[in-house]
């Protein structure tokens, strides 16, 4: 079931961005007007968008780097700059 939009002239939604933001997060949509005609729609984000995390925000897993139980860090070093690495 789709809802009717609630339509503000762009002045009246300057003068009250908080209350229509409100709105729209109650699940309204919000239509914006400039001379009479649409311009724009506000509406709620849907609940998986709303709830999932960014990448960014994610934990990352670090890097884990087994060097042989024989080998010192040093010595692994020095064999990679032997190689030519």
């Amino acid at each position: 079931m789709q809802t009717i939009p609630i339509s503000v002239p762009l002045s009246e939604f300057r003068a009250n961005t908080s209350a229509m933001i409100d709105l729209v997060e109650k699940g309204e949509t919000v239509r914006i007007l400039r001379h009479g005609k649409p311009v724009a729609e506000l509406v709620p984000m849907p609940v998986e968008a709303a709830t999932k995390v960014p990448s960014w925000k994610r934990p990352i897993e670090p890097l884990r780097y087994l060097k042989p139980p024989s080998k010192s860090g040093a010595q692994m070093i020095v064999e990679e700059r032997e190689a030519g690495w």
